[in-house]
């Protein structure tokens, strides 16, 4: 790490990583070739590197992975959560070495090249990791070319004029148009992806896509659920209309008090009406929005597959997967709220219910792609709630 404004390109290197405060990380690059720009965090993950990069809540962020073999076990069609990739990029360790699974349909360099996303091999992720948890997750470019020509001055100045996350409604942009009958349930070996059912007599969830994971639909289907999915958008008449069981709020990016602005609202209205609610992630931060309570924007994030949740019932520790930037303020939790779990690794909510309504959520991710299987529960308790 170096001062690009003072530092020549080092020979060899093919692709950089800028900070709006002017350091360097040098590598090289693969993927597509350009620029992007936009917050650089990192996960922990050891699996799920295709997961990652497809889940559209890493919209706006350049992932740094902390597992040093990514890309090694290639790419495929079913180890996705979108149609398309939304992290903007990624950093890694190790170069990029041909694929060694019987699953790999494309290599992971030609995969990112294929889908516009830039990538940086040759990093010291760890010197990058303890700077994002000593001064906080920074703005940046990540650029890649293959002759190694970097305007220095201009990549920073890109990083230093992009306004962060902050105020930032990204749910907007990578949510789906259309509302839709979802119908796959969960992949397993083999088989792929089951067909679930769509019978009338199950539950009728209606599921608010902020920038949902698809596996999420998957295991509400799994649970018993009938799915059907509306943009981040959907007013209360729409979702009404749908003559729902039950809302679930997705998971998405973004600052949640910016999509709140028209997500809150709708939130709240069913609240008033008791309407059944689970949400997950920034579906958790809105619904914590919508009972008066506050969201802040965290320091790093929590972003992995082995983070340890307490449960307050009974003491239980889960180990979840999370993915998120913002958090609740279990401070500002109304006396009809009552916080159901707790982060093990720095105390920060983890989940809330409201004693006076049907309405409940967590801040990691219980349908577990990449991760454990500790909190698939959480589903069950809402479908057959439903019931």
């Amino acid at each position: 790490m170096a001062d690009a404004k003072t530092l020549t390109v080092p020979k060899g290197a093919t692709g950089v990583l800028v900070l709006a405060d002017g350091t360097a990380v040098f590598g090289r690059g693969f993927g597509a070739i350009g620029d992007a720009v936009g917050e650089v965090c990192f996960n922990t993950a050891m699996t799920g590197y295709q997961e990652v990069m497809t889940d559209p809540s890493y919209a706006g962020q350049i992932v740094t992975f902390t597992f040093p073999h990514i890309g090694n076990v290639g790419t495929n069609l079913d180890d996705v959560e979108a149609d398309k990739p939304f992290a903007l990029g990624c950093v890694v360790r190790q170069d990029v070495t041909e694929p060694s699974n019987f699953r790999n349909v494309e290599p992971f360099d030609q995969w990112m090249k294929a889908n516009g996303r830039i990538g940086i091999s040759g990093v010291d992720t760890r010197a990058l990791t303890r700077m994002i948890r000593v001064k906080g997750a920074p703005n940046a470019v990540i650029a890649h070319d293959p002759e190694g020509k970097f305007d220095m001055a201009a990549l920073v100045a890109k990083a230093q004029a992009w306004p962060g996350l902050e105020g930032m409604d990204l749910a907007i942009e990578v949510t789906g148009k259309d509302n839709r009958l979802w119908k796959d349930g969960v992949w397993t070996l083999g088989h792929g992806y089951a067909l679930g059912e769509a019978a009338d007599e199950r539950p009728h969830v209606v599921a608010i896509d902020y920038g949902a994971k698809n596996n999420i639909f998957r295991n509400l289907v799994k649970a018993g659920a009938r799915v059907t999915v509306l943009p981040a958008t959907a007013s209360l008449e729409a979702v009404l209309a749908q003559k729902p069981d039950g809302v679930f709020l997705s998971n998405g990016p973004g600052d949640p008090a910016a999509t709140g602005t028209y997500a809150v609202p709708v939130i709240a209205a069913l609240l008033e009406r008791d309407v059944p609610i689970f949400g997950i992630c920034l579906g958790h931060q809105l619904l914590g929005l919508a009972v008066g309570a506050k969201t802040l924007k965290m320091h790093q994030g929590h972003r992995g597959a082995n983070h340890p949740v307490k449960r307050l019932s009974d003491g239980a520790v889960e180990i979840t997967s999370m993915n998120h930037g913002f958090a609740v303020d279990t401070d500002t939790l109304p006396a009809n709220v009552r916080p159901t779990h707790v982060s093990l690794f720095d105390g920060s909510n983890a989940g809330l219910e409201l004693t006076d309504r049907q309405a409940f959520s967590v801040q990691y991710h219980p349908e577990a792609s990449p991760g454990p299987q500790d909190s698939f529960y959480l589903f069950e308790r809402f479908v057959e709630g439903l019931k």
